[in-house]
């Protein structure tokens, strides 16, 4: 499993259009998107900035979001933002998001036995 972080500031005042359009239109999209599992969407205090952090099955899922996808979502949002979003992709090395897992990835760690714990991270900008 793979988590993408993609930070960013808003303009002033945007954050409830910023949410609504995650909401309504991207959130649904990514649902059909392949490997994708959850997206947790983050606000700071002031509504200024905001991060979400997208959860993929694997590497190559989160790859080809970013390359097609994300563009098209930064499209969608880039009246609201002030400035370009920063993304960074991880791999999950541990996690209570289990539900989330299809089983057969449980199955593949049972029998590979536990993921190597460590920290990479892939760096892209749009």
């Amino acid at each position: 499993m793979v988590a993408r972080k993609v930070a960013a500031r808003l303009k002033p005042n945007a954050l409830t259009e910023f949410t609504n359009l995650m909401e309504r239109e991207i959130l649904p999209w990514l649902r059909k998107q392949a490997g994708f599992l959850d997206l947790i969407t983050l606000a700071y205090p002031d509504g200024r900035e905001v991060a979400t952090i997208s959860f993929w099955d694997e590497k190559g899922d989160a790859q080809a979001f970013n390359a097609s996808g994300y563009p098209e979502a930064v499209k969608l949002l880039e009246k609201l933002l002030d400035g370009t979003p920063y993304v960074k992709t991880f791999d999950v090395v541990s996690s209570t998001f289990q539900s989330a897992r299809p089983p057969e990835a449980e199955t593949l760690v049972q029998e590979t036995g536990s993921p190597q714990l460590g920290y990479r991270s892939y760096e892209t900008s749009v």
